[in-house]
């Protein structure tokens, strides 16, 4: 699916911008879905709906959906997307592929919020090793202007830092002052932090490592800005319950700490190499 060029991308930067992955009218699907869900009137009820966002006092908003695919199928049907799965076991160096979990993130027209700079497998300290792969999907546009996601090259390398949580310098009345806020510790000897913005149109898909840095700046346009972000798992990946770590999923959890992560509720969309059908 991928070239040599891109693969090599992807292990150099830790993101790969690739495209357009899904039609116009499965995109139009998942838009109607997620308009459903959040109506409240799907058939059944996601993991979670909630306002994640920083400056909730102020007005802002990021509206949070974890496991659309439990409410709506197009959304399930979209985990199995061949060709995101086929491209998530080629960078990921598997012939077996799992769904973690899912999130919608929107940010709403004119008070849509700035996701704080972060990395994602801290954020799931049940699960190890750190080898998953994101895919984030725009389900309208997504630019500099209405919140795209930037990342900052390389830094999935470094490790992880600070229990995921990067931090962020944003200023409400500039959305070009936000960016990372990080000990200068953090960074390698000759390395430096470059962040590089990631525009997808809708129906594209941006990839990242677990371990990168991204973040997304405040939505001040009329658009808004919903994506859906798959986060998918080689199928090494084990559940590793530690004292005091915890996660909103882990109560579907069936597996013994120390097993392969699998069960009705972390779909298999690849065994063998081959792309399941839900």
């Amino acid at each position: 699916m991928l070239t040599e060029d891109q693969v090599a991308s992807f292990r150099e930067n830790g993101y790969l911008n690739y495209g357009l992955v899904l039609t116009p009218e499965e995109t139009a699907g998942l838009r109607e879905a997620l308009a459903r869900c959040k109506s409240g009137t799907s058939t059944h009820a996601a993991e979670s709906n909630r306002n994640i966002s920083w400056g909730q006092d102020k007005g802002f908003v990021v509206t949070q959906i974890v496991n659309m695919f439990q409410a709506e199928e197009a959304f399930r049907q979209h985990l199995y997307n061949e060709k995101i799965v086929k491209i998530i076991a080629q960078l990921m160096d598997t012939d077996t592929v799992r769904v973690w979990h899912d999130q919608m993130q929107e940010k709403p027209a004119r008070v849509g919020g700035p996701t704080g700079w972060h990395q994602d497998h801290p954020y799931w300290p049940i699960i190890q090793p750190a080898d998953l792969i994101s895919a984030w999907v725009a389900i309208e546009d997504a630019d500099e202007a209405n919140g795209c996601m930037s990342m900052v090259r390389g830094s999935y390398k470094w490790g992880p830092k600070n229990g995921g949580t990067i931090g962020s310098i944003t200023e409400e009345s500039d959305p070009n002052v936000w960016r990372p806020a990080y000990k200068p510790e953090w960074i390698p000897d000759g390395e430096t932090v470059e962040v590089v913005p990631q525009p997808v149109k809708a129906g594209g898909v941006v990839f990242h490592h677990c371990l990168t840095w991204h973040g997304a700046p405040i939505n001040r346009t009329e658009r808004n800005r919903p994506a859906i972000a798959v986060h998918y798992m080689p199928g090494w990946t084990r559940y590793e319950k530690e004292p005091g770590k915890e996660h909103l999923v882990e109560h579907h959890i069936t597996v013994k700490p120390g097993e392969v992560l699998k069960g009705d509720f972390f779909p298999t969309v690849m065994e063998n190499g081959v792309v399941l059908t839900p």
